[in-house]
């Protein structure tokens, strides 16, 4: 099938070179000259495991091309998807300003009938705008098709191609079976596909990464109350996960979410619900707990030391989770931040995010090459992503390369009795010191 996808970024990438994989013959369409030569010349802009291989092989076998031309994309395309940002606005609501401008270009751009995908993450209602937009523009037949991502960043490739399920939102029953055709090679392991309405397929989304969400605020809270009352998370979170009914997913107590989703979508369906005459006080409350979860190693950190001005601190990790770049969001941010406000020194080091890294900070913060050598001299180390390369360091090494023992770790990543029989004075999160 003849495939067109508007959008080069995250979710664009990943959608078109996964539908390239199976056969189909798919271009990708971008706005930005730079971004487009880049990816033309086998550059990927972002780090996403396993994505540069699938491109290298697709582009190799004249499946997956990268053009700026969107009108020519679409007229030889049966399906276009539309996988522009939809950046939250400063009521915390989704912008859906690219989604309907694309929406337009493409519906000038149509010379017969037409599938048109609604890849990004929008709220509610957005399909009925896209669909008015279009039939404003043109003549011709059209379907438009809710179909939400739900791409883990680090596993992006693996959940496209081996999707847990597959939503498809449609208001017409042409559309809905011909991206059902197109999504059949990935779910033959029996994953469903779930055909409803668009508002519903719309919603989905949301409430999928607004339960995660909760989740993680939930262990946070339960991890805090821990501390007070002696008891150990650990204990607390295996005895929640063993319940069937819950499981252990996302009950992992940390320094709270980050990155391009779990923030953005609250916040969206907060500001949706908001706008229907309803307040969602559970998620007010998650999005409060999060905010408040990210000051937590530098107030660890401070009631160790008293100050923590000319302190040096090292930091391992940067960005929001591991196997990415992305640091949008990310507790390090906000825990770097608190930092040099309180007048530390920073040593940061992250295996793939340090570029990211740099255009936040520039010279504000010491950037490591390697994980040793930002604890080199340090009064302090915070870990706050939970990199692999993490969990089994060289502990007698690094007690000898700090000047004091001190770890907060946000992530847990270690026990405390390991830490205390190395000689290490040890913050953790929900456990007793």
């Amino acid at each position: 099938m003849r495939i067109a996808v508007i959008g080069a970024g995250y979710v664009g990438l990943v959608v078109s070179a996964g539908l390239a994989e199976n056969g189909n013959e798919v271009v990708c369409v971008d706005v930005d000259p730079a971004k487009v030569r880049a990816l033309q010349r086998g550059k990927i802009p972002i780090y996403e495991p396993g994505l540069e291989e699938l491109v290298k092989r697709n582009r190799a076998e004249k499946r997956l091309s990268y053009t700026l031309g969107l009108a020519k994309a679409v007229r030889r395309s049966a399906v276009v998807f539309i996988a522009v940002g939809t950046p939250p606005g400063k009521d915390g609501s989704a912008d859906v300003g690219q989604v309907l401008r694309v929406a337009r270009d493409v519906a000038r751009a149509l010379n017969g009938y037409t599938v048109i995908v609604t890849k990004s993450t929008v709220p509610v209602g957005t399909a009925a705008k896209v669909r008015e937009v279009v039939r404003g523009e043109t003549t011709h037949p059209f379907s438009v098709v809710s179909n939400p991502e739900f791409l883990k960043q680090g596993a992006a490739v693996n959940d496209f191609m081996r999707p847990a399920r597959v939503v498809i939102g449609a208001d017409d029953s042409r559309g809905a079976e011909i991206v059902k055709e197109l999504y059949a090679p990935l779910t033959r392991t029996g994953a469903p596909i779930l055909v409803t309405d668009c508002a519903s397929a719309e919603l989905a989304k949301y409430a999928a990464n607004a339960m995660l969400a909760t989740r993680i605020s939930f262990m946070n809270e339960i991890a805090n109350v821990c501390e007070r009352v002696g008891a150990n998370v650990d204990d607390v979170r295996r005895a929640v996960a063993s319940d069937p009914r819950i499981g252990s997913a996302f009950l992992f107590p940390g320094v709270g979410y980050g990155g391009s989703c779990f923030p953005k979508d609250v916040k969206a369906l907060l500001s949706s619900a908001k706008r229907s005459g309803y307040d969602c006080e559970i998620l007010e409350a998650v999005e409060a707990v999060n905010e408040r979860q990210k000051g937590l190693l530098v107030e660890k950190l401070k009631a160790h030391f008293g100050t923590l001005k000319g302190k040096r601190i090292g930091v391992w990790g940067l960005a929001f989770k591991p196997r990415t770049d992305d640091m949008r969001e990310a507790p390090a941010v906000t825990i770097i931040e608190r930092l040099l406000a309180e007048g530390a020194k920073v040593c940061a080091y992250d295996p793939v995010a340090e570029r990211t890294a740099r255009k936040m900070f520039g010279s504000k913060v010491t950037f490591a090459k390697r994980s040793y050598d930002a604890v080199k001299g340090a009064d302090a180390l915070a870990i706050v992503t939970e990199w692999n390369e993490f969990r089994e360091p060289d502990l007698e090494r690094m007690r000898g390369l700090m000047r004091e023992p001190v770890i907060a770790d946000g992530r847990n990543v270690f026990t405390p009795q390991q830490m205390r029989a190395q000689g290490f004075t040890y913050l953790s999160i929900g456990r007793p010191a």
